[in-house]
């Protein structure tokens, strides 16, 4: 899929979703938790974004203990997943495309942080496993071990969708160029990483590793976080964000819940090889002599 074929489309740096702090059954968070994305998701279609990106966790509070009791079986059908089903229902009747953020997955025994992407007939494009998952022990900071409970991913997920061929990364996966550059050789015109980045790691990181993953391909990069709530137990920086491929910030909210909309012109993505080659990696000998070259074609040829 050539960006030549795609028009300037509208696209979201999606709705940030608090996650619930009150105690709340399960039943009755995660119904409420449904209708609040259905209701901004509603509001951004009305608003003209054919694109709409949920943030990390969407239906589920953040924590190794929620995973396993807001878990759904995606591959089991609507019964067994109310927030796919209303992801798939809504998509087709907006007629707009959803990355569906990320909901706990159950399958076959196993625990996943997973992305769907829906097409504008409801059908399910792809299916993101998170790849490299979030353990980190700052003392005095935050602890956090996702693999307690949640299996790890094995594959990058591109998809072609009506508004341009994306690649898929949850949160952590952006710490990783190589996931990012993976999908630039395969043509991708937009990566979107739904993440909840937390107060330590992301006044220091998010903004820039955003710019550092567009820069670096020169694509677009939009993520989406959960609105910042003090009350619970994992409280997410917010900031969700959309970025230009020359690293430039286009859009972006605070910590509050917002939804924001912003245009990405594709033809952009096919001057970028005409102002500069950034892909170009070099590795250079500790005396100075260069090893080996490769551009950003070479990549694309092999």
């Amino acid at each position: 899929m050539a960006a030549a074929s795609f028009n300037p489309e509208r696209a979201r740096a999606p709705p940030a979703i608090p996650m619930p702090s009150p105690p709340l059954s399960k039943a009755s968070s995660l119904s409420l938790n449904i209708a609040h994305a259905r209701t901004a998701i509603q509001d951004a279609a009305s608003r003209g974004a054919q694109l709409v990106l949920l943030p990390e966790i969407w239906n589920s509070p953040y924590s190794n203990d929620s995973f396993p009791v807001y878990a759904e079986d995606i591959d089991a059908g609507a019964d067994a997943s109310p927030s796919t089903a209303m992801l798939s229902e809504l998509s087709r009747l907006l007629k707009i495309t959803i990355v569906g953020g990320s909901i706990p997955e159950r399958s076959g025994g196993r625990l996943y942080n997973t992305c769907c992407v829906f097409g504008t007939d409801g059908k399910l494009l792809a299916k993101h496993r998170k790849i490299h998952l979030f353990d980190i022990d700052i003392p005095g900071k935050i602890t956090f071990i996702e693999s307690k409970t949640l299996t790890a991913g094995e594959t990058p997920t591109i998809v072609d969708t009506e508004v341009g061929r994306i690649g898929i990364g949850i949160c952590y996966d952006i710490r990783f160029p190589e996931l990012a550059m993976i999908y630039g050789a395969r043509g991708a015109h937009l990566l979107c990483y739904p993440g909840a980045f937390n107060m330590t790691t992301g006044p220091l990181h998010w903004e820039l590793l955003q710019r550092a993953r567009a820069t670096d391909n020169q694509l677009y990069v939009a993520t989406c976080s959960p609105a910042r709530d003090t009350g619970s137990g994992y409280v997410a920086w917010g900031h969700s964000t959309l970025v230009g491929p020359f690293g430039e910030v286009l859009a972006t909210t605070e910590h509050e819940e917002a939804i924001i909309i912003a245009e990405i012109d594709y033809s952009i993505l096919e001057q970028r090889s005409l102002v500069t080659k950034f892909l170009i990696a070099t590795k250079v000998a500790p005396r100075g002599r260069r090893v080996e070259t490769h551009a950003r074609d070479e990549m694309r040829a092999s």
